[in-house]
This record gives structure tokens, C-alpha cells and sequence, in this order.
């Protein structure tokens, strides 16, 4: 059966809240954690994001799909990552020229269950005042216990570990192998465009699935090391912080960023915790304590560093912070060539202030 304009659907929340809506992508089934992004562009690169693993996702934009998506140009891994899609108005129509087809067709072939027509601003502002939960979305089940005991099946994004399934399953290269400077990647879910910020700038990079052992990293002899973003609770992932703090012992540059910051300030014995709603847009204000100067930035996260922890620690310091919260964006190790921000810096989707990151972690291993 296809979705058509007309075909119903239903979204659940947790907490036993029900809207009901329009289908859009598959007729089916499906869930995960509910959060909102307020990016008003940039929705293939979104769904495509390897941290949105087990995470339905709001678009606080009311009109998405209005200019189709491109294949592979926008998309940050080779598939749809998020479990669902919400949204307002969705276009059945796109008006790019350059597109090679519509939302709709992207989302259908990717087997995604979504809903359109919802009240996003009154979605949003349950979300913001209860906090992040788990939903169901359904445009095949319209019976209130069944789809009851379909979101009871849902695991809670607390406790789950995912950077195992998202990530690579075989290593591979990247990048001009005669580049100056050769870059081993920890692949927790990392995104396409974090990857060409760091070749574009005269590097080779070999990118590692997450559970790889430290000693076959390290044989390859590379000047830096980099653990990238991904889906799940860092408190889940012990193989990667005996990993990271391998590379954090071998005195070579390190940079992480989101979940590779986690895991970093995991290793300097820091701990996370999983946030009321999580940081989701392409607009959060972060400071540099470093430098004084501010920047607007792209942002996916659900689980933080927890600052009292941060500032008392003999290990790190924060270099950066939230402006809208004040929570920790950003630490550096003591005494290593090492550091790591809880923003994207590559912001695909979004602004480029933070890029200069990438030109840091290059310096350090010159």
C-alpha cells in the first residue's frame, strides 16, 4: 500500500499523549526517542546523521520537503539514520531543479514511518516541558492498547549502546594517500562532511569501526587521531574509552567531537548524563573561554559533560561553554596535545563559525 495525501496516521508519546496526523514516507510502524530540531534547513543531511540512530525527530520548521533531496551530495552516510519523522506541512511537490526527487519518494524507499500535519509548536513545547521520551508512529495500528504495547517494545535511549551498529564494518581510506599528514579515525557514527573538513586540509585519513583494538590503530603509525560523533549513551561504551585513552597516552594530537568529546572527558575520568531535551539546531550559541569570542552553532546531543565535575578536575578545562544553558561545549587535556567540543564544527547543516577547529588539530600535529 502507498501513501497517499489523504492516508491517516497516528503518533503516541510515552507518557500516553496521541495526535493524529497525515502518513508520510511508508505505511508501517515504528519509534524511538522524540526530539526536536530547529534547523530551518538541511533536512536531508539531518535524517541522514548517524547520531540520530533510534531517534525520531521533530522538524520545528512547519514546511519540509519543498526542495527535494539530492542523492549522496547531501547526505551525511549512506542511508536514512532516524527512526521517524514529525512535521507540520510536508511538501508532496519540490522546486529545485537540481533535486533528483521528491522527499516523499527518499523517505518511502528508506522504509521510513512518518506523520505530517501535527501541531509541531504545541509538540514542542510538551517536549520542552516534559523532556525527551519515546513515541510510536503508526499509520497501520489504530488501536489505542496495541499501539501501547508496540512503544512498551522501544528501549529506553538511556543505557543503549549504538555506535557499534552505525559505524563502519570495515576500515577504509580517505583522502589523498600523499597527503602531509596521516589522521586514524574511531568511526562512532561519524558524518561525511566531518571526514572532507579533516582531508581537505592535506590529510590521509584511515577510518576504523568502533570496536577496533587499539594496537592495529596504532600500527598504521598516524600523526593524530580522531574520534567522531555517533549515536547512544557514552556511559555505554567502555571499549571506547580504553581506546581514546590509548591515544590520549601515545602523546600524538587527539580531537573529539560530540560523542568523541564524551568519551574523552570519560577518560579523564569525567562522567556524562543524559539531558532534560539536548541541544538540536543549527543556532545555539557557544563561547570560547579561550579567546573571548562567540559563535553560532550546529548542535546534536542528548547526553552532556557535567560541569561541576569539569571545573574541579586536575585532568581538563573547559575551553568552551553554552551560552543558552551554560553547559559544558568544549574541554582540553592538561599536559597532552588534546581536546574535543560537544557542537559540529563541519555544521552540515549550518554556520561556519566553528571550522577553525579542524585548522587546531592540523597545527598540533605539524
Amino acid at each position: 500500500m502507498k501513501v497517499t495525501e489523504s492516508t491517516p496516521a497516528v503518533l503516541l508519546l510515552q507518557d500516553g499523549t496521541l495526535f493524529h496526523g497525515k502518513a508520510l514516507g511508508k505505511i508501517g510502524t515504528h519509534g524511538g526517542e522524540i526530539c526536536f530540531n530547529t534547523g530551518m534547513t538541511g533536512y536531508q543531511e539531518i535524517y541522514t546523521d548517524p547520531s540520530y540512530s533510534g531517534q525520531v525527530i521533530i522538524n520545528t520548521t512547519a514546511h519540509i520537503g519543498n526542495y527535494g533531496v539530492i542523492d549522496g551530495l547531501e547526505a551525511e552516510s549512506d542511508q536514512v539514520q532516524i527512526a521517524g519523522m514529525v512535521c507540520n506541512e510536508f511538501a508532496s511537490v519540490h522546486s529545485r531543479e537540481t533535486a533528483d526527487g521528491s522527499l516523499q519518494d527518499y523517505l518511502a524507499k528508506a522504509n521510513l514511518v512518518g506523520i505530517s500535519g501535527i501541531d509541531t509548536r504545541a509538540l514542542v513545547r510538551h517536549i520542552r516541558t516534559k523532556g525527551v521520551m519515546n513515541c510510536l508512529i503508526s499509520s497501520e495500528i489504530f488501536d489505542l492498547p496495541t499501539l501501547q504495547a508496540e512503544l512498551a517494545k522501544i528501549p529506553s535511549m538511556e543505557g543503549l549502546e549504538l555506535s557499534s551498529q552505525v559505524c563502519t564494518k570495515e576500515a577504509y581510506f580517505l583522502g589523498n594517500p600523499s597527503a602531509s599528514k596521516k589522521v586514524a579515525v574511531l568511526d562512532l557514527g561519524v558524518k561525511k562532511s566531518i571526514l572532507s573538513n579533516i582531508a581537505e586540509r592535506d590529510c590521509y585519513l584511515h577510518v576504523f569501526p568502533a570496536k577496533t583494538p587499539y594496537a592495529e590503530i596504532a600500527a598504521w603509525n598516524p600523526d593524530g587521531y580522531f574520534v567522531s560523533n555517533g549515536p547512544g549513551d557514552p556511559a555505554t561504551m567502555p571499549y571506547a574509552v580504553e581506546t581514546v585513552s590509548q591515544f590520549l597516552a601515545s602523546d600524538k594530537p587527539v580531537f573529539g567531537i560530540c560523542l568523541g568529546h564524551q568519551i574523552l572527558a570519560q577518560v579523564c575520568g569525567l562522567s556524562t548524563y543524559k539531558m532534560h531535551n539536548g541541544h538540536r539546531g543549527l543556532n545555539h550559541p557557544v563561547k570560547n573561554l579561550v579567546t573571548g569570542l562567540s559563535e553560532i552553532t550546529s548542535q546534536n546531543h542528548g547526553f552532556a559533560v557535567k560541569m561541576d565535575e569539569l571545573k574541579s578536575s586536575e585532568k581538563a578545562e573547559l575551553t568552551h561553554i553554552n551560552l543558552n544553558d551554560q553547559t559544558v561545549e568544549g574541554l582540553r587535556v592538561k599536559g597532552r596535545k588534546a581536546f574535543s567540543v560537544q557542537h559540529h564544527p563541519e555544521a552540515s547543516p549550518g554556520p561556519h563559525d566553528s571550522r577553525y577547529l579542524f585548522d587546531q588539530f592540523v597545527d598540533l600535529m605539524k
